[in-house]
């Protein structure tokens, strides 16, 4: 075919490179309003977004894209001052957070999150010392793996977290969403947990510790009935003192000792109760 006003050749190449582009672009915009839009019943609703900080590179992309894989919006940031300034400009819905970081620790980034917001923080180490976990768990994390991971069960123990999370802003059934004992009051539709008319400040996983325990008061309910009804997952052991430091956190934020408390009684080797 002739083209111009030369009468000179010029091929006309209908590229297949061009469409190939355009598909592929197009299919770049599906995928990526996907991941932002669900579709539910009641219409759509915004996916999850989560916030990686680990300056690690490779671990922070990886875990992303699997993150991406089940269409959450994900925010990677490599040092501690790029996660400060995601959290105060996006509304987030989880953190994970690596402990040793170049700028500041993971364990600073968890109290700051911590003073205004209660979405769960899973916190990530190499290391392996029993001190750092109960460090992270008493400043607020809700979870703590250690490196190396399977990306899949550090996915696993992201859905876990936010279906609780999830579960508390949303409400419970009617017959549950109030539960008085003792001068503590727990709203499980409002996620407000109030202690002699005092409010109570917890984290998810605090909150739904000191539920259960409260459903199931006058009975003993053990530390892996616990971590099964919190997390709904099979990666507990007898040797993982999870609730332990939570318990402990629990009785510092109602001013309840160890040695006679009052709320959270201890029944040595068995797990804990609150009296009926």
């Amino acid at each position: 075919m002739r083209e111009g006003n030369n009468n000179k050749c010029y091929p006309v190449t209908h590229d297949k490179r061009i469409r190939k582009f355009l598909g592929k672009l197009l299919w770049t915009l599906i995928l990526g309003y996907c991941k932002i839009l669900e579709t539910s019943k009641g219409g759509i609703v915004l996916a999850e977004k989560i916030l990686i900080v680990d300056d690690e590179r490779e671990i922070t992309d990886l875990v992303a894209l699997y993150l991406e894989n089940e269409r959450f919006t994900v925010f990677k940031c490599y040092t501690a001052q790029e996660a400060m300034n995601c959290i105060d400009q996006e509304k987030l819905d989880l953190a994970i957070l690596d402990v040793m970081l170049p700028d500041m620790n993971g364990f600073e980034i968890c109290k700051r999150i911590r003073r205004d917001y209660t979405y769960p923080v899973i916190m990530l180490t190499a290391k392996v010392a029993e001190v750092d976990r109960i460090t992270g768990l008493t400043l607020g994390a809700d979870d703590y793996v250690t490196k190396p991971f399977l990306p899949l069960e550090l996915v696993a123990r992201v859905k876990a977290q936010l279906r609780r999370y999830i579960q508390y802003n949303t409400g419970a059934k009617p017959d549950e969403d109030v539960i008085e004992h003792s001068g503590l009051v727990l709203n499980a539709k409002t996620r407000e947990c109030t202690l002699n008319e005092k409010p109570l400040t917890l984290t998810p996983t605090e909150f739904a510790i000191l539920k259960i325990l409260c459903q199931n008061r006058g009975s003993v309910v053990s530390s892996e009935e616990l971590f099964h009804g919190v997390w709904g997952e099979e990666y507990y052991s007898k040797n993982n003192n999870t609730i332990t430091v939570h318990i402990r956190h629990l009785r510092e934020k109602m001013g309840d000792s160890f040695e006679s408390p009052k709320y959270i009684k201890t029944v040595w080797g068995v797990g804990y109760k609150i009296e009926g």
